[in-house]
């Protein structure tokens, strides 16, 4: 793929991102509740389909594609890459025995975008949200960094 090509791609993926905030998560959306809700391997699985990449449907698959960005990850990430977190709930393989429970678009310098899940007054809940990429860099639990474009 051309450089100018991937720019085009990344510029592309985070509009279609933050077009998404908001959006209420729910664990194990499918991609045909895809606008509406998501859970966080939906939400990227959808954005990669509307660029014409195909990724599978769970974040433990979705951690088995791409190129793996070598630390120190600050320095090494580009936009479009994922961030795949260890999780209380989570997929497990002999890749990543430790598991695989969340996955995060990179969007920006110091931003990322997820189908973040959260209890909302005793029930379950949560939305597609902004953060920092820097508050995500300092967690303990990253598993792997993937770059798909």
């Amino acid at each position: 793929m051309a450089p100018k090509e991937k720019d085009i791609l990344r510029e592309r993926i985070v509009e279609l991102a933050r077009r998404q905030i908001g959006k209420p998560y729910l664990y194990g959306a499918t991609p045909s509740e895809a606008p509406r809700r998501f859970d966080c391997s939906s939400f990227v699985q959808y954005l990669y389909r509307k660029l014409g990449i195909d990724l599978p449907r769970n974040s433990i698959d979705q951690a088995g594609t791409g190129r793996r960005v070598r630390l120190p990850y600050r320095k090494n990430l580009e936009v479009g890459d994922l961030i795949f977190l260890r999780g209380r709930v989570g997929r497990y393989n002999r890749r990543y025995p430790q598991g695989v429970g969340h996955v995060i678009l990179v969007t920006g310098p110091d931003e990322v975008v997820h189908a973040k899940f959260r209890k909302v007054g005793g029930k379950d809940g949560g939305e597609v949200k902004r953060q920092r990429l820097s508050t995500i860099l300092k967690r303990k639990d990253i598993t792997v960094v993937k770059r798909i474009i």
